[in-house]
């Protein structure tokens, strides 16, 4: 398969090489400067990293697309920058107050790939991701607009976000029946302290040939060394949010994380992300770096190497769901 083996990965079951991290660009337009932005995707692309990700929604803290504006900016600078890119982006969040400003129609769908393609400054989005499930579209109704847009040479693959197990598999069976390829990846939220994934998404995925690439990978910087950095004064992202929601309940267990991770002579943020990417079923990772340093540490986590004992202590720290095990599966299985 050429390409470098450690870093890039098929997308999916599909041909095509891509990085096992991706750069996610959720926190640009608000935790992240313009400027800063355009540095980061810059630095990101020349170390191996050779997929951004991001959403029609983002940058909502300035306007709903500034995000993909920016990113189109970035491409429109070209030395190769298009060339070099797999350009996700994703649809199905609410761009509007009308009542067919989101979700999965064909309508929607349609108008706001030609949206985004417009704000992108492209004639093609590699992949466009379904942002999440919409129980009101059937589909028939969705893979229709997506071969509409795939046939005309918008839109190269199809993926999804927080989809559960039964949502790949229909959407996999809906897609067999058409002759089409259907889903070639799945981005969902997994991490030491969110491992449901792995009683049915990530099985699924694997059943229909579809990769995964975990989102949140630290938890919003809960395994980042939130602890130290509250102490020190110096946490951002790992001091709000996500990570505050599960911090309470879960102190003893990060203070024991942190301690691990000093024995073992690693920082939290790479332990974390070296384990997401160590776990079956797992193609990579979507991390959101706010500078260049974090960039590097995400890099470095690519190389640290968990050994059984390790992994066995992180997960008496962090049990699986339901105690590990198989999945379920049919009972005659």
């Amino acid at each position: 398969m050429g390409g470098n083996q450690r870093l890039h990965v098929r997308l999916g079951r599909s041909a095509t090489l891509v990085s096992r991290l991706w750069l996610g660009t959720v926190n640009f337009s608000g935790r992240v400067e313009d400027d800063d932005a355009v540095r980061l995707m810059d630095e990101a692309l020349e170390r191996g990293v050779n997929c951004v990700d991001t959403a029609n929604i983002y940058g909502w803290r300035v306007h709903r697309g500034h995000t993909e504006e920016l990113v189109g900016r970035w491409l429109a600078q070209g030395n190769g920058r298009r060339e070099k890119v797999v350009l996700a982006t994703k649809v199905g969040e609410p761009m509007g107050d009308g009542p067919n400003d989101k979700g999965l129609s064909a309508r929607h769908i349609v108008t706001a790939c030609e949206q985004s393609l417009r704000r992108l400054g492209v004639d093609c989005i590699d992949l466009y991701q379904m942002h999440r499930y919409d129980r009101t579209a059937p589909w028939e109704e969705v893979w229709q607009a997506m071969e509409r847009l795939v046939s005309s040479g918008k839109v190269r693959y199809v993926g999804s976000s927080n989809f559960a197990g039964w949502h790949i598999a229909s959407a996999q069976e809906y897609a067999r029946q058409r002759h089409s390829l259907g889903l070639v990846t799945e981005q969902g939220i997994y991490n030491l302290a969110v491992r449901h994934a792995e009683l049915e998404v990530l099985p699924a995925a694997q059943e229909y040939g579809v990769g995964v690439f975990a989102w949140s990978p630290l938890h919003g910087g809960l395994l980042s060394g939130v602890l130290r950095k509250l102490a020190q004064g110096t946490a951002v992202k790992s001091g709000q949010g996500r990570a505050q929601q599960l911090l309470p309940g879960m102190r003893s267990t990060i203070e024991a994380y942190e301690e691990f991770c000093r024995r073992i002579g690693a920082e939290p943020a790479e332990v974390g992300l070296a384990w997401v990417l160590s776990r079956p079923g797992i193609s990579g990772a979507v991390i959101g770096p706010r500078d260049v340093r974090q960039l590097d540490s995400a890099l470095r986590a690519m190389d640290l190497a968990l050994g059984e004992q390790e992994l066995a202590e992180l997960d008496a720290l962090f049990p699986p769901v339901g105690g590990g095990g198989p999945a379920p599966t049919a009972w005659n299985s």
